[in-house]
């Protein structure tokens, strides 16, 4: 087996794995088809493996491949935060800047901080990653991110926000409509919005009447659900503070249904000295600061 495999082949490998075809991968990657080939071919070589077979539908990975992609995906992120590094040398921000947030938070709360921000510094760029799964700073998935949790590791910085509360809205057509729920149970007659498969921390709150099978309307996608709230499609769950600047959207059972988001903002330890990342870090956290203290 070769030891010195250059980064390229693999990034050909990932790209075909993305796509199932070796012109898929070339569109993706700005290069063309018979360089794909030829990296796949050597890079199978290189490895004594066979990595893709083919198919009428395109190709196929083998178990090999499957098993390298974890590997190779590593190799990706380090590649990018090295890019990301070398742009952005010398005292000038400058260079791009990777930050990863929840959906909502992301569309409904970033933007206008994130357009500040390239507004005092126009040679910034921002990578806004949008994911309700905790971005891994320590893998380089990000540079900076907003979590709905305290960050555990110890070789990251992070700075608390606040707390995001969460409750049940309704656009005011619906309710009139259909009546207002004075309790929780009274969720049986009306159309539910909510998440389609329960994660961890939903089967932590354990609010009883708000459960899969109320549903009439169901989503994992956060935005989806909201699209659906702000639409009188139901009743279902949204940041107060996002409810408020909407003049239609009236809570519901306060007391019956309430749970409190702890709101940080990380990025690792090694990224302190970086000018992109410092301004970008105190930005978000100043303009998350002051949403949460609407």
């Amino acid at each position: 087996m070769a030891t010195n495999i250059g980064w390229e082949l693999y990034r050909s490998f990932l790209g075909v794995l993305k796509e199932g075809s070796l012109s898929g991968a070339a569109r993706q990657l700005g290069i063309t088809q018979p360089t794909v080939g030829r990296h796949i071919a050597a890079l199978e070589t290189a490895l004594g493996v066979v990595l893709f077979t083919r198919s009428p539908s395109g190709l196929l990975p083998t178990t090999v491949a499957h098993t390298l992609r974890a590997h190779a995906e590593t190799m990706a992120r380090t590649a990018a935060a090295l890019e990301r590094a070398a742009s952005s040398q010398g005292d000038e921000v400058r260079g791009v800047v990777r930050v990863s947030a929840s959906e909502v938070v992301g569309v409904e709360v970033l933007p206008p901080i994130i357009t500040q921000l390239h507004r005092e510094h126009p040679h910034l760029k921002v990578e806004l990653v949008l994911t309700n799964r905790l971005s891994d700073l320590l893998q380089l998935e990000a540079d900076i991110a907003v979590r709905m949790v305290r960050p555990s590791q110890e070789q990251l910085l992070a700075r608390r926000i606040g707390l995001i509360e969460v409750g049940l809205h309704a656009r005011d057509d619906y309710l009139q409509q259909h009546g207002i729920p004075q309790h929780m149970h009274d969720l049986a007659g009306h159309s539910v919005i909510g998440f389609d498969q329960a994660t961890a921390y939903i089967r932590s709150l354990a609010i009883k009447g708000f459960e899969r099978n109320a549903f009439a309307i169901s989503s994992d996608s956060d935005l989806a659900q909201l699209a659906m709230i702000r639409a009188g499609a139901g009743i279902g769950g949204c940041q107060v503070q996002l409810a408020q600047r909407d003049p239609r959207l009236r809570r519901v059972l306060p007391d019956g249904f309430a749970f409190k988001m702890d709101t940080w903002v990380s990025m690792h330890e090694d990224l302190r000295n970086s000018p992109r990342c410092r301004v970008t870090f105190d930005a978000l956290v100043a303009g998350l600061q002051r949403y949460v203290q609407a």
